[in-house]
């Protein structure tokens, strides 16, 4: 984990009630960062192959760390038009979780939890060791490719 201390930026909406939570940002607004990239070549050559990944516009792409004691607040994403996907790295086997609308769950090693962040979600991370995951957003299927092409940047 030391190795990428120096990538990982902490949060910084004001989304967390307390604890420790960084993220290291690969896409943003669908503009690749190059320097991010270069730390993690192999990960971002195979993103590439991905259009609808790094091509969302209203999403990013970003590891995200969260050390135990962690809670963040309930809150809502800025839009509807995209889907949030959480890939588990390293995940506790107790303790992280995670609440979108009236569901709450867990993450999983080598598994995905897809959900729309414009519903009301909260994380509680209360396990005893560090918690990595990778986060993708992509273009909410029910979007034209019309309204893909044409939907600004947030």
């Amino acid at each position: 984990m030391d190795k990428g201390k120096g990538l990982f930026l902490p949060e910084d909406e004001n989304l967390r009630e307390k604890g420790d939570w960084s993220q290291f940002t690969l896409w943003q607004q669908g503009r690749k960062n190059d320097n991010a990239c270069k730390s993690v070549p192999k990960t971002c050559t195979l993103l590439e192959r991905f259009p609808e990944a790094i091509g969302c516009r209203r999403g990013q792409i970003k590891y995200s760390v969260m050390h135990p004691g962690t809670h963040v607040w309930p809150h809502t994403g800025p839009t509807n038009c995209r889907l949030r996907m959480h890939l588990g790295l390293v995940v506790p086997k107790e303790g992280c979780r995670i609440r979108c609308a009236e569901e709450t769950r867990s993450w999983e090693e080598g598994k995905v939890l897809i959900f729309d962040d414009s519903f009301e979600h909260e994380v509680w991370q209360d396990a005893s060791a560090y918690r990595l995951i990778f986060i993708v957003d992509v273009w909410h299927p029910e979007l034209t490719a019309q309204q893909r092409r044409t939907l600004p940047a947030i």
